[in-house]
């Protein structure tokens, strides 16, 4: 950024221009909430100008004092040379449309999940009734606060291993007042027992041991805890599958999202009836699984887990 750059910028839109030009010119991997590089500028523009992220285009040619530029600018300069994703920058992310506290104690909330949690999981539930929901591998908290948010009569739970994860889902729980939450410390469902319910929401690690180790430099900001699943992705997904009927209702519906994994996952169990969703953009690798499923091929999965470490 050349001395004469922050004088050439004046407006809203010039500064969201700008920095998308820089964006695409430093090859940046967008990913982390945003999949493009004008939408990464302007939530880090409208962030920094403490404006809301659905303020009117007209706004656009707003004129932005010198300090405001040069704090937009610096911000820009570290997503160009640090690599850093724009929700640890900015501190916030936005999932299921609700605002939440994000950095580098868990993955940046990015679930196509918030989309189911916005329909209320229909068709997927069929108007069964839910009293008690669990989210496992909470991290952040996003899919539990959600869905304790849009759904006041539930009871979630959320559950994770990670300590510094916990902590942060505790303060997006305080920051939501989301009253119907409780967080549990449990490695995947081994601190759960006794405790049962009508659905299950998780997004496990399932990241391959070779795609964790080519990730963009952005993603090694993140907890590897929450990536890394072994060669095919599914050492834990696995295990899941094998113990979930145990906290499931009779009638109780499984909720899991395994991204690229889906390949591996339907060539090991292909007798599996699991339904792939459809999300506006398309399948996104989640799958729904009853528990009744589950159980009527309990024999292999729990072959299949054993072999995992």
């Amino acid at each position: 950024m050349t001395a004469d750059t922050a004088a050439e910028l004046h407006t809203i839109i010039d500064l969201i221009r700008y920095g998308a030009s820089r964006f695409n010119a430093a090859g940046l991997t967008f990913g982390h909430s945003y999949d493009n590089a004008v939408d990464e500028a302007t939530f880090l523009v409208l962030h920094t100008l403490h404006l809301p992220p659905d303020i009117g285009p007209a706004y656009g040619a707003a004129r932005v004092t010198t300090p405001e530029k040069l704090q937009v600018l610096a911000l820009f300069e570290r997503r160009v040379n640090e690599r850093v994703p724009v929700a640890y920058l900015t501190g916030e992310a936005w999932f299921a449309g609700l605002s939440f506290k994000s950095d580098k104690r868990a993955l940046v909330p990015r679930s196509p999940i918030a989309e189911l949690i916005e329909s209320g999981f229909e068709p997927w539930l069929a108007g069964r009734q839910v009293r008690r929901a669990l989210d496992l591998c909470t991290g952040s908290g996003c899919i539990a606060i959600a869905m304790a948010h849009y759904n006041p009569d539930w009871d979630v739970d959320g559950a994770d291993i990670s300590d510094d994860a916990l902590a942060l889902a505790a303060e997006n729980k305080a920051r939501l007042h989301a009253d119907n939450l409780t967080l549990l410390k449990s490695n995947l469902f081994a601190g759960l027992e006794g405790r049962h319910y009508d659905l299950i929401v998780t997004n496990p690690p399932y990241v391959t041991n070779d795609e964790t180790d080519a990730l963009p430099q952005e993603y090694g900001y993140e907890p590897e805890l929450g990536l890394r699943a072994g060669d095919d992705g599914l050492d834990l997904v696995l295990k899941i599958l094998r113990d979930a009927p145990l906290h499931l209702s009779e009638d109780g519906l499984l909720i899991c999202e395994v991204g690229e994994s889906e390949q591996h996952l339907v060539r090991l169990l292909p007798e599996l009836d699991l339904a792939w969703i459809e999300f506006k953009v398309g399948q996104m690798g989640i799958f729904a699984v009853e528990c009744r499923e589950l159980i009527a091929h309990n024999a292999r999965i729990t072959e299949l887990a054993a072999s995992r470490p």
